[in-house]
């Protein structure tokens, strides 16, 4: 599952990010309904991406729903001041998923998440 950091460096084709990204079978990756949220509310700032290239992505990378397993794993997760990095964290705990993203440090007090950082 990639956080909101790495799909926004994805679509800016950062090497490392894409070079990471071509290693995965097509399927293995998707984006939570959390972290689409967030890079649209950037995008409608005024920061990229812009909406027809983040539409163009999340047709070959999908969105996944945030459902109440999600929530409920939310629930139970120590709190932060990053509610976004937190539902996504939660997210993809629920879905058993290794969360991809620039920011390993966000997650360091959730020891049951499975984190990779593609900006190494």
């Amino acid at each position: 599952m990639l956080d909101a950091n790495v799909m926004i460096l994805l679509l800016d084709l950062d090497e490392r990010v894409v070079g990471q990204a071509r290693q995965c079978f097509e399927g293995d990756l998707c984006l939570s309904a959390i972290a689409y949220a967030e890079i649209a509310r950037g995008t409608i700032a005024g920061k990229p991406p812009p909406y027809d290239l983040l539409d163009r992505a999340i047709e070959a990378i999908p969105v996944q729903p945030f459902d109440q397993k999600a929530a409920r794993q939310y629930a139970d997760l120590p709190f932060a001041r990053h509610r976004f990095d937190r539902l996504v964290a939660a997210h993809s705990l629920a879905l058993d998923l290794t969360l991809v993203t620039a920011n390993v440090r966000d997650f360091r007090d959730i020891p049951a998440l499975r984190v990779e950082d593609w900006t190494q």
